[in-house]
């Protein structure tokens, strides 16, 4: 039975440190295992609190095969009001088990790890989807997610040269906007939705439980528009575009902006693939409309990014055990 170990948040942290585009190809192996049926993936669960509507926690149980087999999950909270009081939205924790025993080896502190698969899933899909070289870029919703979206953007070749930011709370904007300017040398600024909605590659990045950006706006040809708030778009905008989801049963569920446009229409023919879809040669960009990425946010994703930090911290001596974590290690 292996020992049960724990990796703090610093450490991960510091290994995930300069390693974006290797965590980038770690989510887009983890993508085509899932599309070649290596995965097993079963839906989210949300619990909820009536006094707090905002606020969430959810588990992501999830197997990956593959060079992997790895089986775990992730229980990540978000709970909005914590911002007002100078505290992480977000926070996590992942669990890895062995495939073999089923025995849990390892919990993993895992805002940054969910983070991180989420920008790189960002990022993938803009590549892919042929937003590499944007004039303009626009993010909306200034947060850490929005932060490392950015972050992985800029280290998968995506210029920052031109950013629009845009969120209600000034602060938050301004934060964001110094943060690009020091880090990346961003020509950044804060800007009106408007004005960061027309931009040639869009970040949604809030906390926004319903559609907020209705069809007054308008997406034109040629933009990328990474969905990953999913509740932003109003459904009959997303009908002028072309659709693009990590996961077509995960994303039309809980009210997300596509699961609005299957309501709203009755079928799923607005989905024109998945980013497996795309990497694959299956699904091509429509220069014709705008391209909406929506990722629903894959359990399997995250056992990728933790247990190749799980392997790595071993390597470097970072794992913190706990001896006799388990109280039983034979049967009798």
């Amino acid at each position: 039975m292996r020992e049960f170990s724990v990796l703090p948040g610093r450490a991960v942290a510091e290994l995930l440190a300069g390693r974006e585009t290797e965590v980038v190809e770690w989510v887009r192996e983890a993508y085509l295992a899932h599309d070649a049926g290596d995965t097993v993936n079963p839906d989210s669960y949300f619990l909820r609190f009536p006094d707090k509507p905002d606020s969430r926690i959810i588990a992501l149980p999830a197997y990956l095969g593959g060079t992997r087999e790895v089986a775990g999950i992730k229980w990540i909270s978000s709970f909005p009001a914590n911002v007002a009081e100078g505290l992480p939205r977000a926070s996590a924790v992942l669990v890895l088990n062995d495939y073999r025993t089923g025995h849990p080896f390892a919990l993993l502190e895992s805002a940054g790890i969910s983070a991180a698969r989420t920008a790189a899933s960002a990022a993938l899909a803009a590549t892919a989807l042929g937003a590499a070289a944007p004039a303009t870029v626009g993010v909306i919703g200034a947060g850490v997610i929005a932060r490392t979206i950015c972050q992985y953007l800029a280290a998968t070749g995506v210029p920052l040269t031109d950013v629009t930011v845009h969120d209600r709370d000034d602060v938050s904007a301004a934060a964001l906007t110094g943060h690009l300017a020091r880090t990346h040398g961003a020509s950044s600024r804060a800007g009106d939705l408007r004005e960061a909605l027309g931009c040639d590659l869009v970040v949604l990045a809030t906390t926004a439980l319903r559609p907020h950006i209705g069809e007054g706006h308008t997406l034109r040809p040629g933009q990328v528009i990474l969905n990953v708030s999913l509740r932003d778009l109003a459904p009959g905008l997303l009908l002028t575009a072309q659709n693009v989801v990590d996961d077509i049963e995960h994303c039309l569920k809980a009210d997300t902006s596509p699961h609005l446009a299957e309501q709203l229409t009755g079928d799923r023919s607005f989905i024109a693939g998945t980013l497996a879809d795309v990497l694959l040669g299956r699904c091509a960009p429509d220069p014709g409309r705008a391209v909406v990425f929506s990722p629903f946010g894959l359990g399997v994703l995250d056992l990728a990014v933790g247990h190749h930090l799980y392997q790595r911290a071993g390597e470097a001596g970072r794992l913190l055990p706990v001896p006799g974590f388990f109280g039983e290690t034979s049967r009798w």
